[in-house]
């Protein structure tokens, strides 16, 4: 029997408590990655809780004979559980969620009408609301955590789960044409705000010392990644559809 096949042959006989055992280390990373982008509100007990429900449903539908490892297929499902714990919480009031939806609609017409990308006072002007309104919604939108790169993530991932074949070439597919597409959208994206997110998610700063090197106030810089990651959603919509 090859090395592969001995592989495959170990990996049926382990049972869902077995990879549930053998991975809850998997959830507690996951959870402690997640939380360090969202609100104190957010208790890490509540994430870890959720992403062992995921890790069950993941031992349960793992097919070894599909090509994936199983902590590859695990993190998918384990993330998308908590993040869907995450959405279902009330801890960011349904008027943040709407602002949030009018900057992208805003962002995005501003866009398709001057064909360049939006400047903060056209983005408050298309919204009818005066520039330190706007810069306020940022900031509570941003206080929420509601944007960031895994929710875009987790858009992709949904796409994969439906396709029920961990390990796919329709997997690699996607995923390669979501980083494409991705990575455009950065490119397109104003100097500083681009500089911001490759700070922020690249070189792991936080955003006191973001403001360091970008001589502003922190508050600031908490607006700059907020309207980032607006303009980006209204270029990434297929995808969050």
């Amino acid at each position: 029997m090859s090395g592969v096949n001995k592989a495959l042959a170990y990996a049926r006989q382990q049972g869902p408590q077995v990879l549930v055992e053998r991975h809850a280390g998997l959830v507690r990373r996951i959870a402690q990655h997640l939380l360090a982008r969202l609100p104190d509100c957010v208790l890490l007990d509540d994430l870890v809780q959720s992403g062992m429900i995921g890790l069950l449903e993941a031992a349960r539908n793992f097919d070894a004979g599909k090509g994936a490892s199983f902590e590859t297929f695990a993190g998918i499902r384990i993330r998308g559980a908590m993040l869907d714990e995450i959405r279902r919480g009330d801890w960011v009031p349904r008027s943040v969620h709407r602002n949030s939806r009018q900057i992208t609609d805003a962002m995005a017409a501003v866009q398709r009408r001057e064909g360049r990308p939006a400047t903060d006072r056209e983005v408050a002007e298309e919204m009818g609301v005066g520039i330190e309104e706007y810069h306020a919604m940022l900031a509570d939108v941003s206080n929420g955590k509601i944007l960031g790169i895994e929710e875009f993530e987790s858009g992709i991932d949904v796409h994969i789960e439906k396709d029920q074949r961990p390990g796919s070439p329709f997997e690699g597919m996607v995923r390669e044409r979501f980083q494409r597409a991705l990575a455009a959208g950065i490119k397109t994206l104003p100097e500083r705000e681009a500089l911001v997110l490759s700070l922020y998610y690249d070189e792991e700063l936080n955003l006191k010392e973001i403001g360091q090197i970008l001589e502003v106030s922190e508050s600031r810089v908490s607006q700059i990644h907020s309207q980032a990651m607006h303009r980006l959603k209204s270029r990434l919509r297929d995808w969050q559809n």
